[in-house]
């Protein structure tokens, strides 16, 4: 087998008819794409920005056509992606002259009510799983999207709205099948192939191709939940009360704040709080959900009972996809001072009436496992900020490059990113991380950098796969998962 290390090559000149040839030995024909309308669709991405084109998209069914098709681009030396929910901003689902496999068709969910868990394919979306559990009164730990695959959010660790009470998505991952880089397929858990399944738990799709996964369900399909909105000119008092509030509050209450583009082209403060304990408590007029709505003069505050899927179809509609955007991230212990200024300072700047600065409080929980438990990089409470840069069309003059080869969007992004630095702790959250910051790359994942690179040479040492990033350096040679 040949091997490829350089994910950037453009190896579309070296792709002949004999790679969809061997493709179409395994399957179907109308499921090897390589030109034509149906290719066309399959390239269609949650990031209109992205234009990547891949020489060959397998839309796999299967497990075995998954291994059929690594076997296949490897005795071609043709790079290798896989599409989950296609929502990574940076369109790591595909790469230039590349095979893509499509694991879109692959949304089985089984369902096991009395292990409180479930079985879902390598395409299942965030939505599809949270629904097939509503039926049965249970949910999943997700992150506050629906559009966005379920193994890839796990795999990066998965930042929600149930975290304080059940963790990260990636803490609910109880095991999964696994294609290597040789085409073999293996079932990982705590008792087989430990360091691959700890390596799953943060790491990313680094290490084989996550065919399906078994996750941990959970009884609460119905929260407390909603939208309060206020003025920016109420910003500090809105803050200042958060803190107080969420400072010592209890793990069923998570809070997602930030700032918004208002419907009047004022930016408004955006708080969005999730409750998952007892629903009565939760809704109470004197608890503290809806104490968040007397923060201050709310513009809106719709706060109920919802179902979990409701909440997750509601932030889609917020961010369809379509749009062209950017997206960075960084780590902070807490938003007040000058911080707060300068987040709304650029809330105040936005360039855009589809972009957004929201931040995730990582608390309860998330907190207690071991640092060294799993591969995700940072287990002390924090808040992990998004900064969402998103725009529609192309050409205009508002996206034209203003002289310095970036959009008036790209700009404001990248700005406020630095701008933020002076008040961050090293590393971010690795799904929302690319080429442009290695500085934080390097120390995402903390102490368990080591051990994520050993893991890797082990089960991947040519580099077949390639998702988000991995810090750089060198791992023990010679070892082997066990």
């Amino acid at each position: 087998m040949q091997s490829f290390t350089d994910t950037d090559t453009d190896a579309g000149d070296a792709v002949s008819t004999a790679l969809p040839a061997e493709l179409r030995s395994h399957i179907p024909a109308g499921r090897v794409l390589t030109d034509g309308p149906e290719y066309g669709r399959a390239l269609a991405l949650f990031n209109a920005a992205i234009d990547v084109r891949p020489s060959v998209v397998v839309r796999c069914a299967t497990t075995a056509d998954v291994q059929a098709a690594v076997r296949a681009s490897r005795n071609h030396g043709v790079p290798l992606s896989v599409r989950g929910g296609g929502h990574d901003f940076w369109g790591r689902a595909f790469r230039p002259g590349g095979l893509v496999l499509d694991l879109t068709g692959m949304r089985d969910i089984r369902v096991d009510v009395d292990r409180r868990c479930a079985t879902v394919g390598g395409g299942a979306l965030s939505s599809d799983v949270v629904s097939a559990a509503e039926r049965v009164d249970l949910t999943a730990v997700t992150g506050t999207a629906g559009a966005v695959g379920m193994v890839g959010l796990t795999l990066g660790g998965g930042y929600g709205p149930l975290l304080g009470r059940f963790g990260l998505a990636a803490d609910n991952l109880l095991g999964a099948e696994v294609v290597l880089a040789d085409g073999s397929r293996v079932h990982t858990d705590a008792a087989h192939h430990p360091d691959l399944f700890w390596a799953l738990r943060g790491g990313g799709g680094n290490f084989g191709v996550v065919t399906s996964a078994r996750i941990r369900l959970h009884p609460v399909p119905t929260v407390v939940s909603g939208t309060i909105l206020y003025p920016i000119t109420q910003s500090a008092d809105v803050l200042g009360g958060l803190d107080e509030i969420l400072q010592d509050g209890p793990d069923e209450l998570t809070v997602d704040v930030g700032f918004l583009p208002g419907r009047d082209g004022k930016p408004v403060v955006y708080v969005a709080p999730t409750w998952s304990g007892d629903l009565e408590a939760g809704n109470a007029e004197d608890g503290p959900v809806r104490a968040l709505s007397r923060l201050g003069t709310p513009v809106l505050a719709d706060i109920g009972p919802v179902a979990r899927s409701a909440t997750l179809a509601a932030t889609d509609a917020m961010f369809p996809p379509g749009r062209m955007g950017a997206i960075r991230t960084r780590t902070v212990r807490s938003v007040s001072g000058s911080l707060a200024t300068v987040l709304e300072r650029a809330a105040r700047e936005f360039t855009s009436p589809f972009s957004a600065i929201v931040w995730h409080r990582f608390h309860g929980a998330a907190t207690r496992p071991p640092v060294g438990s799993t591969a995700f990089g940072r287990r002390e409470p924090h808040l992990m900020v998004e900064l969402i840069s998103l725009w529609e069309g192309s050409g205009r003059k508002d996206d034209a490059d203003s002289g310095d080869g970036r959009s008036p969007h790209l700009r404001w992004l990248e700005e406020l990113h630095a701008a933020l630095e002076p008040f961050s702790l090293p590393g971010g959250y690795v799904n929302f991380l690319g080429p442009e910051t290695p500085d934080q790359v390097a120390h995402s994942y903390g102490p368990n950098s080591e051990r994520l690179l050993a893991v890797k040479s082990a089960v991947d040492p040519d580099s077949v796969f390639a998702a988000t990033p991995l810090p750089t350096g060198t791992a023990g040679a010679g070892s082997t998962p066990v």
